[in-house]
């Protein structure tokens, strides 16, 4: 632990990093891969929509010794419907049946009551028409709406509108990736899944803002230095922040996994499943945009302007003629070269205008003189 502190100490201070932003093009790789699996899946399995947004019925059993897979045999042939029968921890079931009339519901609680050997009074029915989970499917696309619009507002007015851009698309593509595991697992969409999704995009955002904030801070005056151009003080910035952004997922994750490996699979918990898959899955994709796709997008853009493209040639120009002459340049070690053996004499990475130096004193100054003053 130590050391990982010793390390997030380095990277904030600028004295070591990992070149993110000039391997950006590895990651938008990766991510349209991910991306495109994902639309993939979604265009071929599609997403298993639950009763609240098609319509059914809902019926919970008490304890009974029936398997699951005998209850969905049972409810099939009841039903004349597909069904998706879960056992739950209490040792009951919950047996799911979309398309089902709400007139047919006492008939098929009596068949199950029969197949099941349990008390139909004992089997709870719950009834959702379509046009009730149509108007949750439209309030769900309403709000994810209302919210993009409000976040993109806020991030141009907070930052600019580069990052404001930049945060749409890492938003998008989180989203995209979670509906895309959704679909081929095959969990089902329930309004759980819902409030998981937009809980999920608030947490890419405090990632991504995060690095912003950064970023924004240390890119002022940037133009007045000949040191560092945009893309390596947003290398940094990513970095600086890098064992806190880790930090924070990791302690987001193991909650929410307890959730999804033991609530969902070992108790059987259907609404669990439901929240917790969206959550784990875009808290992971949420923290892997922050680093990997805003921060590096956001250099791309801001590098195409004129002021950024005249700084990063004065800033080649005097390393090049730096090189020439022999001198040393002050830069971050990267994490896995050669000149990261020796960190100490490893200069930090100073973002910004020059500030004023300090003039080493002299040894011999002063020295015969009672009084330490110049004559």
């Amino acid at each position: 632990m130590s050391k990982l502190g010793n390390l997030g100490a380095r990277l904030y201070r600028g004295e070591v990093g990992y070149d993110f932003v000039g391997k950006r093009k590895i990651w938008y790789g990766v991510s349209i891969l991910i991306t495109i699996t994902a639309i993939l899946g979604l265009g071929v399995r599609g997403l298993n929509m639950g009763i609240e947004f098609e319509g059914g019925a809902v019926f919970t059993t008490p304890k009974t010794s029936i398997s699951a897979s005998k209850g969905e045999e049972y409810a099939e042939k009841a039903s004349g419907h597909d069904a998706i029968v879960q056992k739950l921890g209490s040792g009951g079931l919950r047996i799911q049946i979309a398309g089902v009339d709400p007139s047919t519901s006492d008939q098929i609680k009596a068949e199950l009551s029969k197949d099941l050997k349990v008390d139909s009074e004992n089997i709870a029915a719950d009834l959702v028409g379509p046009s009730w989970g149509e108007q949750i499917a439209n309030k769900a696309w309403q709000g994810l709406a209302i919210f993009m619009i409000l976040v993109v507002i806020y991030l141009a007015i907070a930052f600019e509108w580069r990052m404001a851009l930049a945060a749409l698309v890492a938003l998008v593509h989180d989203i995209t990736i979670t509906v895309g595991i959704y679909a081929l697992v095959g969990f089902e969409v329930t309004p759980g899944t819902v409030i998981g999704l937009l809980t999920i995009l608030g947490y890419s955002l405090y990632d991504t803002v995060v690095v912003f904030d950064s970023l924004k801070e240390q890119s002022k005056d940037l133009t007045k230095q000949t040191r560092w151009t945009y893309s390596e003080v947003a290398n940094r910035s990513i970095n600086s922040t890098l064992v806190r952004s880790i930090n924070t997922t990791v302690v987001a994750l193991l909650p929410v996994a307890g959730l999804l490996f033991i609530g969902g699979g070992v108790l059987g918990a259907g609404m669990l499943n439901d929240i917790s898959l969206s959550l784990f899955v875009g808290l992971a994709a949420g923290a892997y945009s922050s680093i990997f796709i805003a921060t590096p997008l956001v250099a791309d853009f801001k590098e195409r302007e004129p002021q950024m493209k005249a700084l990063k040639k004065r800033v080649l120009a005097k390393r090049a003629s730096a090189a020439a002459k022999g001198e040393s340049q002050e830069a971050p070690v990267l994490l896995g070269s050669q000149d990261d053996e020796d960190p100490e004499d490893a200069a930090p990475a100073v973002v910004g205008p020059r500030g004023q130096r300090s003039q080493p004193s002299s040894r011999t100054r002063g020295r015969g003189r009672p009084s330490g003053k110049r004559r």
